[in-house]
This record gives structure tokens, sequence and C-alpha cells, in this order.
């Protein structure tokens, strides 16, 4: 065992990692040593829990360290890059449903003595942190479903869904008020069941009615969720590095979750209210009217292209995910760089289905960080551009977004790709993005459709280059 004051000091350099995590993970050049940072102020406040806080069980919580780890190094090292978000999401279930069994353990504890103030204070901080943490469970596991394609995108827009809603909000401010007196009086526990029940159906229902084209600010959102949640967990347990941790999460996801906003354009309550997006897969046009001919392309037309350019812009968006074609982009960047060519990647802030998904796979696939840029930063820069290359991506290069003030992404900032001189953009097919709109840039005069799958074609582009 350790002392108290040691443990005291190793919350705090604990505390101070994870702040620099946090600064490390803010840039793509820094993401790695921010990744240590986290790593270090973990396992630093992991062993002073152990040794200075944990007075018995050792061996149910060895086992559960080593059960928990184990799946851990298990899934870190199986899961591809194009399934993060979907693990992301389960990962925050989890914190979820350790902050609603911690709140029903320490409830049920008889060694926990209140009374007076203290006893009111204590519950609602095991009412609130069971509350979000039921919420952030339910919530995860559909978020994880519909990111892996086990639930369709499509979002679940119930009649009079806003009243329900709001039903059950004051459903659980309702039990919460009966949970406090009945736990004054030696009770409290069906309240509690049944908030944990409202909380639950909450999570679902919310999630269930927010679209595809939302979801990275869902998963944003959730990760905020979690961190509040665990703080919650933390004034439960009075544990101070919990409190810090949670609300570092908490703040950070929330930010996050702005900053999403902002780059789609909506309102954060307009996300939550959901009907935002659809699952996709169908043609659908702007007033069903017939927007034209596309024009195809074959990958070595578009090598000519390619190789006959000065500025080139690549766009990746989540089909370049699905294909992992990542690893040939780069060849093909590479390949394009020696001959002279100025290479360059814009990334919209929504691009994938989490936050920074696609810095992380051109990462993964040796990228260079100083040729990667965001929305903001080369917008201005397309009307120099001689060939923009957009790989499964629709809604973040919809000029819908600018132009019909009645689509549903209008507003949304995108990527300029039409200025240029020639896009080539790489599909599937005709189907229509997340938000379920087609797409007016497919069909202008200076769009060439390079149609299949995004790796195989792309492997074919570099062939012939």
């Amino acid at each position: 065992m350790i002392s108290a004051g040691i443990v005291t000091v190793s919350y705090i350099a604990a505390t101070v990692l994870f702040i620099l995590a946090l600064g490390g993970l803010s840039n793509q050049e820094t993401a790695r040593r921010g990744n240590w940072y986290g790593i270090i102020g973990m396992a630093i406040a992991l062993l002073a829990t152990i040794l200075g806080v944990v007075t018995q069980h050792y061996a149910l919580l060895l086992g559960a360290l080593l059960i928990g780890g184990s799946i851990g190094i298990l899934l870190a090292r199986r899961v591809q890059m194009t399934q993060m978000p979907e693990l992301v999401a389960i990962l925050h279930s989890l914190v979820g449903i350790a902050a609603v069994a911690v709140g029903y353990a320490n409830f049920m504890d008889p060694s926990v003595h209140f009374t007076g103030v203290e006893l009111t204070i204590h519950d609602v901080e095991t009412y609130l942190g069971i509350l979000i943490g039921a919420v952030t469970f339910s919530g995860s596991v559909i978020a994880f479903g519909k990111l892996s394609g086990r639930i369709g995108g499509k979002p679940l827009t119930l009649p009079g869904r806003h009243w329900f809603n709001l039903a059950l909000l004051i459903g659980a401010i309702w039990f919460g008020r009966e949970f406090v007196l009945q736990s004054a009086a030696g009770g409290g526990m069906n309240a509690l069941i049944i908030m944990t029940v409202i909380a639950l159906i909450f999570g679902i229902h919310m999630v269930m009615a927010i679209g595809g084209a939302d979801m990275p600010v869902v998963v944003s959102m959730l990760n905020s969720y979690s961190g509040w949640a665990a703080s919650a967990t933390g004034f439960m347990l009075n544990n101070d590095l919990l409190i810090v941790t949670g609300a570092l999460v908490g703040s950070s996801g929330a930010i996050l979750s702005y900053i999403m906003c902002r780059a789609m354009n909506r309102k954060f309550l307009a996300v939550i209210a959901g009907g935002f997006g659809t699952g996709g897969g169908t043609v659908s046009s702007g007033g069903g009217e017939d927007q034209g001919e596309v024009i195809a392309i074959d990958a070595h037309e578009t090598a000519s292209l390619l190789a006959g350019a000065k500025e080139v812009m690549i766009v990746p968006g989540y089909g370049m995910a699905v294909a992992q074609a990542q690893h040939t982009v780069f060849e093909i960047t590479r390949t394009l760089r020696e001959k002279g060519v100025n290479v360059r990647f814009g990334i919209h802030p929504v691009a994938g289905r989490m936050p920074g998904h696609m810095n992380v796979l051109l990462a993964e696939a040796r990228v260079p960080y100083d040729i990667v840029f965001e929305m903001d930063e080369v917008n201005e820069d397309f009307p120099d551009v001689d060939v923009s290359v957009i790989i499964g991506a629709n809604d973040i290069v919809n000029p819908s977004a600018q132009d019909e003030p009645d689509s549903p992404i209008a507003g949304m900032p995108v990527l300029e790709v039409w200025k240029g001189s020639t896009s080539i953009v790489l599909k599937r097919s005709m189907a229509t993005g997340y938000a379920g709109v087609q797409n007016p840039l497919f069909f202008k005069e200076n769009t060439r459709m390079l149609f299949g799958d995004a790796k195989h074609s792309l492997d074919e582009v570099l062939k012939a280059l």
C-alpha cells in the first residue's frame, strides 16, 4: 500500500498527462506523442488506485484487469481502420454501463452512510450518474449498430417524437424526486429502476431518430456523454481523478460536437431532434427532374489527366475507407509527386463516419502530413486546381448545399471541387450519400465518373501511371 499523499501526487501527474494527451491529439504531427501521454497517464492512475485506494478483493480486481486488458489488446489487433467508428461507439457503451453498475453498487453498499443534506447530494450524484450512463449505453449500442450496418441509417421519425422525448424527460425528473424522497426513508430502488428503463428508452429513441449524415456528430456527442457519466461516477466514489478525467472527456467531446455542427451548418438541438439523413442507396434528384447524362471515364484516361496536371486535389470519403484504398492513394500520390505534380488532400470535417476518420486512414497509409489540409484551407484554391479526385465522397462535394435552399443539406459548407478544371468522381454506382439527395456535381460538363470499386479502379490508374 502507498500513502494518500503519493496517491494525490500520482493523480495530479495523471491529470497533467491527460491534458497533454488532448493537446497532442489535436494535431496529426503530435498525435502519436499524445497517445503515449494518455497511455502513461492511465497506467499511473491505475497503479495509484490499485496500490493506494483499493483495500480488498485483489484477486477479483486482477482477474477483471486481465480479462479486460486481453479483450482490449485483441480488439486493437483485429479491428480494421474502417471499423474504428463502430469500435469507438461500442467502447462508449462500456463506459455507460460501467457508470450504471457503479451507481447501483454504490447505492446498495451497506457501508455507505450519509444523513441530511449529504444524503440528498449523494443521491442526486447517484441518480445523475445512472441516468447519463444508461442514456450513453443504449445510445452507443444503437450508434454501433448504425455504423456497422446492422441497423439502417434512415432516421426513425415517430409521430409526436418530440412530445415523447419531453414525456421521458419529465418522467426522469419526477422519479428523481421520488428517488431522493424514498431514499431518505430507506427505499428508492423502484424509482431508480424505472428511471433506468426510461433512460435506456431515451438513448435508443434519440439515436434511432438521427440519420446517417449526422453520425459523425453523434459519435462525438456520445463521447461527451461518456465523459460526464465518468465524472458523475467520480462524484459518487469521491474520486478526484475520475471527476477531472470525466470532465476533460465530457467538455472536449462537447466542443468537438459544436465544431462538427458548425462544419455542417447545423444546430446541436437539430441534430438531437433527428430526421436528417437517410440510409442512401437510391437515386434521387432535386425535384425529381432529369439532370442530364454523366460522362464516364476509364483508368487510362484518368491516369492521362493526372499525369498532365500541375495541381491535383484528392478528396477522400467513406468510400475510400470501405474499399481500403488509402494505400493505393498514397502510391499514386508519390508517383505524381515524383513527376512534378503538386498533390494535396482536402479533408471535410465530417468526411467518413467519425471526426478525423480520413486523417487517420491517410496517416496509416503514410501520406505526408504537410499535404493534408482542412476544407477551409483549400476551398479558395479550387479555381487553380487542374484535377480533383473525389474518392467515395458525396454530400461533402454537393453543390446543392449552396444552390438549392430546399435541399436537406442546404447551407452545409462543402468542398467546391466543381470550380476546378476537371473533377473525377470514383463511385460504385449513382446511389446517393447519407443525406439521400442526388449530387448535381456528377452531371456537370467538367465532371468525369470512374465507376467501380475504388481500390480496383485506383490500382488500374496506378498501373497506367
